[in-house]
């Protein structure tokens, strides 16, 4: 079975885009993201993450950028610490 990271049902979440397995939205994971969490932090806090789940988080909101906006610096990246090289090689 090939799991869907980020879902989108009109039924969940008011049809927010969220992570697979969990209660959090693409939008609350960018805002965490923007107020410093890095990915070990949102991983010691969220045991249900995974770090693939949270690069295609990212991956959506860079594709749905219109919709995730203010989320994006001057310059075209998102807000706030990424992955590392490592979480990056994890996840690919």
């Amino acid at each position: 079975m090939t799991i869907k990271w980020v879902v989108v049902d009109p039924l969940v979440q008011n049809g927010e885009a969220f992570l697979y397995g969990t209660r959090l939205t693409v939008r609350r994971l960018l805002e965490l993201r923007a107020s410093g969490y890095d990915a070990a932090r949102l991983l010691a806090e969220m045991p249900e993450l995974r770090i693939v789940g949270i690069a295609r988080a990212y991956e959506y909101a860079i594709a749905n950028r219109s919709d995730y906006a203010e989320f994006f610096d001057q310059g075209g990246a998102l807000l706030g610490p990424g992955l590392t090289v490592e979480e990056a090689a994890i996840a690919s």
